[in-house]
């Protein structure tokens, strides 16, 4: 197997040394269109545009509602939890931009 495919508990992992992924202090933003709310992340000095849907504020993070003002308080809530689950989605991707959807937060390290 070469070191992209070795397998460590079950999960692929990346060859070569791990991404440094960084989120710059930006306000998110409401994308009402795809009912996201975006935000910025850094890998290795590339900055990415993330988003998480939603779903996944309204199941993970109290959003009431799919109102932009309740789903950035539930962003703003949940923050610290949405970048490190945003990390380990980068990282999984290779270095990626990622969509966090609801499920992810389900089975996702904490």
């Amino acid at each position: 197997m070469s070191d992209t495919n070795e397998r460590k508990n079950g999960r692929r992992q990346p060859a070569g040394p791990s991404l440094r992924v960084t989120f710059p202090d930006d306000a998110p933003a409401f994308d009402g269109a795809q009912m996201v709310v975006r935000f910025i992340a850094v890998v290795d000095g590339v900055a990415l545009s993330c988003a998480i849907t939603a779903e996944a504020l309204e199941d993970h993070f109290g959003a009431g509602s799919t109102l932009e003002a309740e789903l950035l308080r539930a962003y703003a809530q949940g923050r610290e939890r949405i970048h490190a689950v945003c990390t380990h989605a980068i990282e999984e991707s290779g270095g990626a931009a990622v969509v966090l959807r609801s499920g992810l937060f389900r089975i996702a390290p904490t």
